[in-house]
């Protein structure tokens, strides 16, 4: 980063056709981080893993805490996949997320040079927290909203938010870019990281064929290393453990010149989550903050 903002973003980020591999990790919030914190991991992310961006997930209402994440992100070199967080209460507080992350976009004057994208939901199609048109209006609003500030709006969502309930045309047709979710452990077809391959490949080809050609990241992407309550498989061959979280990122790295071949800019992907502290289960490190495996992936070849 330069020491002042310059005065334009043009040519600011790079081509999306340089964003493919490992690009970086969901990070969670919901701990609501001190930006000591955030600034401590996410210049982990960047120098021990080479990653670019975080994507967030969850909410922190804390006041002034997504100016702390544009602080954290300056100040290591990121850039940020914002997040409108609906929760799973039915409440309508996810419009005072929406408002008040726009109003830190134009009011931050690092914001624009932080925030990649800006995400409504996640999953919020799957979970039904809209109607699909709704949603889609959600997204051409925040579009109209963030023009002067070149942010492009997506959802973060699955193949199968699209399909069910009819599909979600409008949506597709909304957003910029797709933040696809690929969570292969709970398919039915599950077994074990290693034969994988042709389940993510079924829904990466499903939003390659209905994407529009749009730029495609793999948000909330992983393999659990345990179950728990919430994470429950729907294969009764489906491993948890951790090799198989760690084969899963294993068999991802292996594809990057598939990936770096897709239509759009190629495909980028995130590892689901940073910490198990934040997911048990997910997280490249453990509770006590020690890494689970190796971790050094390719973000170009």
């Amino acid at each position: 980063m330069p020491d002042d903002t310059p005065d334009s973003r043009d040519n600011w980020w790079c081509s999306y056709d340089s964003e493919y591999g490992f690009v970086g990790f969901s990070y969670e919030v919901t701990a609501c981080q001190s930006l000591k914190q955030l600034r401590r991991e996410f210049k982990d992310i960047r120098h021990r893993f080479n990653g670019r961006y975080i994507r967030m997930y969850g909410a922190c209402d804390r006041e002034g805490f997504y100016d702390d994440i544009i602080t954290a992100a300056w100040d290591a070199h990121l850039g940020v996949h914002a997040l409108v967080w609906f929760g799973f209460d039915g409440s309508d507080i996810w419009m005072t997320r929406r408002d008040t992350l726009l109003a830190a976009l134009h009011t931050n004057p690092k914001a624009p040079f932080v925030t990649r994208v800006l995400q409504f939901g996640s999953e919020p199609l799957f979970d039904n927290v809209l109607d699909p048109d709704a949603l889609a209006e959600q997204v051409l609003e925040a579009k109209a909203n963030l023009s002067s500030l070149g942010i492009p709006v997506t959802i973060s969502e699955m193949a199968y938010g699209y399909q069910e309930r009819g599909g979600a045309q409008s949506v597709l047709d909304a957003i910029d870019l797709v933040d696809a979710h690929m969570l292969p452990f709970f398919s039915q077809e599950a077994s074990t990281a290693n034969n994988s391959w042709p389940i993510v490949l079924t829904d990466l080809d499903w939003f390659i064929d209905n994407g529009e050609g749009k730029k495609i990241y793999l948000t909330e992407n992983g393999w659990p290393s345990v179950t728990s309550p919430g994470v429950q498989p729907n294969s009764p061959y489906a491993v948890s453990d951790i090799p198989n979280e760690h084969e899963y990122f294993t068999l991802l790295d292996s594809k990057c010149e598939f990936f770096k071949t897709v239509a759009g800019g190629g495909v980028g992907w995130f590892a689901h989550i940073y910490s198990d502290n934040m997911e048990p289960g997910y997280g490249i490190y453990d509770s006590e903050g020690k890494l689970k495996f190796p971790f050094h992936l390719r973000t170009q070849c």
